[in-house]
């Protein structure tokens, strides 16, 4: 059973290109990680503010070697989560 990770992103108001600078970069170095199956990052076509990352790994510790990485602790919470409005997470194990 693989783990699926959906997070939504809201970007402040006036920081929505450098979330997009940050998910750019942040991107090929998720998917370079060994338990890395998927990484996609998704930009809402209608309000450029809103992000969707559609991620999966091949187990949990995947995804917690994803979370203790150092380009998502620099990335993500140092560099994403102060210029975001919003932040929400929902996890799914795949059944098929």
């Amino acid at each position: 059973m693989a783990v699926v990770l959906v997070a939504r992103w809201v970007a402040n108001e006036g920081e929505e290109e450098r979330v997009l600078a940050i998910l750019e970069e942040l991107a090929p170095a998720s998917r370079a990680e060994p338990g890395c199956v998927h990484y996609q990052p998704c930009r809402d076509r209608e309000d450029p503010r809103r992000f969707l990352i559609f991620e999966v790994y091949e187990d949990d510790d995947a995804l917690r070697a994803h979370a203790e990485s150092e380009h998502f602790q620099r990335l993500v919470l140092d560099g994403a989560v102060p210029l975001l409005e919003a932040r929400e997470r929902s996890f799914y194990e795949t059944v098929a």
